[in-house]
Formats: structure tokens, C-alpha cells, sequence
């Protein structure tokens, strides 16, 4: 049965604006960026934003029929990761990080459900730049009136689990956006002993 609302923990303005900005200057310039590309029904498309997965070793993660390479902490990044480690109460050995040049970058309906996740941890997302609205439906029924979660410059937003078994989340176009946006999803990847 899905329950009734995901298990969100939201924190507006968790870093302070200053400290934000830093982050998300930092992190425009230090991570290596790459435009990766996916197949639907047999083409080949851009996806709609920039993205860079960092991980402990043997953390290898697919999404989208992509295999991530993995690229190790950045000074920057791995200060971020024990910061929100410790708000979340939980340690985090992967980071996948999107970034969406303008409100015309996106990402689909989809769920945070693969293999390689520990189902048991949550998903912790920290938003840095421009303001979107993540969307949020029950994944059994696809009409259902979804949720909006406005993330601003510097919101911390943790997704508990059984969140991802129940429901699909969204971040739609905004084509009014013009300024950039960073979200980094830290994530728990089971490691093959």
C-alpha cells in the first residue's frame, strides 16, 4: 500500500546564502562536468542537464542504461559530504550531481530505486543556484495529483525510505529560469563484498 505522503525532511536555507553562493561558484568550477547521452526507443538523445558522479571506490552506479565513471572527492565536495552526513545522521559514499544550466534543463518522472541503492538509506538532496519545484507522484497511480516541493538556494531536502519504493519525483522545465542550478543526491551504494 502507498502511503498517504513520501517521508521528506525539508530544510529551507539549511546553508546560509553566503555560503551557498561559495559552494555553488566552487563546484561550477571543480567538478568535471559531461554531457552524457541516452537511448529512447532507439535514438540517441542529450540529456537535459550537465552531470559528474563522485564515489568511494567500487561504488559503480547505472541509471538510464549509463555506467557511470566514477571521479574521485574533491576537497570542496568531500567538506560538503561530511556536513551533510552529519545532518542526515547517516553516511553517504556516493554523490551524483546535475546541473541544470537554465530552466530549460530538467529531469523526468523516475524513482531512485536501482539495484546497486540501499533501499535502506535515505537520499539526501541539496539544492544551490536557482529555485525549482520537485514533483512528486505515487508510482501506482500516474494521474494521481502530484506534490510540489519548492527547493531554493541552500535547501537540504532528505528522502527517507520507503519514499522510493512508493513514489516518482520530477524536476519539470521552468522556462522563466534563466539562472543555474546545482543539485547534489547523496547516496548509499551497496558495495559487493
Amino acid at each position: 500500500m502507498t502511503p498517504a505522503t513520501p517521508c521528506l525532511r525539508h530544510w529551507r536555507g539549511w546553508v546560509g546564502a553566503a555560503e551557498a553562493d561559495g559552494w555553488l561558484e566552487g563546484l561550477l568550477q571543480e567538478v568535471p562536468w559531461k554531457q552524457e547521452h541516452i537511448s529512447v526507443y532507439g535514438r540517441r538523445h542529450a540529456m537535459p542537464r550537465l552531470t559528474c558522479w563522485m564515489a568511494d571506490t567500487g561504488c559503480g552506479y547505472r541509471y538510464s542504461g549509463l555506467e557511470n565513471a566514477i571521479e574521485p572527492w574533491t576537497p570542496l565536495t568531500t567538506a560538503i559530504r561530511q556536513r551533510v552526513a552529519a545532518a542526515a545522521a547517516q553516511d553517504f559514499n556516493s554523490l551524483l550531481l546535475n546541473f541544470y544550466r537554465n530552466g530549460r534543463d530538467a529531469m523526468g518522472w523516475h524513482a531512485d530505486d536501482e539495484a546497486e541503492l540501499d533501499p535502506e538509506a535515505p537520499i539526501a538532496s541539496l539544492s544551490l543556484g536557482a529555485s525549482r519545484t520537485l514533483r512528486l507522484r505515487p508510482r501506482q497511480r500516474a494521474t494521481a495529483t502530484t506534490l510540489a516541493v519548492e527547493l531554493g538556494h541552500g535547501d537540504l531536502l532528505l528522502m527517507d525510505p520507503p519514499t522510493q519504493r512508493h513514489w516518482m519525483h520530477a524536476l519539470p522545465r521552468r522556462l522563466k529560469v534563466d539562472a543555474p542550478r546545482l543539485n547534489l543526491t547523496f547516496r548509499v551504494v551497496r558495495v559487493a563484498a
